[in-house]
């Protein structure tokens, strides 16, 4: 699954938003589909946005969601445009192919960075 963190370098710009089923609000550029579709990580979408109801994260307009993965366990990091780290979540299990991934919220659209 090497070959999916290459594929997803390639993804820039997008030309298509897809529209969150749970929350019509928020879209997902094609990268983030191509990775939902490819790592079977749909979970990973919707984990994102089932915290955007928390004050603490809706506050912020850019936001960063940095996933690492270690012996089939999760630590995501979630931080402001600067750095500043909201908040860290521990996910108990994780199939998730890739050792880490970073998406970004900007604005109720999530992408890969190289789409920014």
């Amino acid at each position: 699954m090497s070959d999916l963190f290459t594929e997803l370098r390639h993804f820039t710009g997008s030309g298509e938003v897809f529209r969150h089923n749970l929350n019509r609000s928020f879209v997902y550029t094609e990268g983030v589909q191509y990775m939902a579709e490819k790592a079977s990580a749909y979970w990973l979408i919707d984990y994102i946005l089932s915290y955007q109801h928390f004050a603490e994260v809706r506050a912020e307009p850019f936001q960063t969601w940095k996933m690492e993965v270690k012996d089939n366990e999760g630590i995501m990091t979630l931080t402001d445009g600067n750095k500043r780290i909201i908040k860290t979540f521990k996910i108990e299990f994780t199939d998730f192919p890739l050792e880490k991934i970073s998406l970004w919220l900007i604005d109720k659209t999530l992408m890969l960075p190289s789409e920014y």
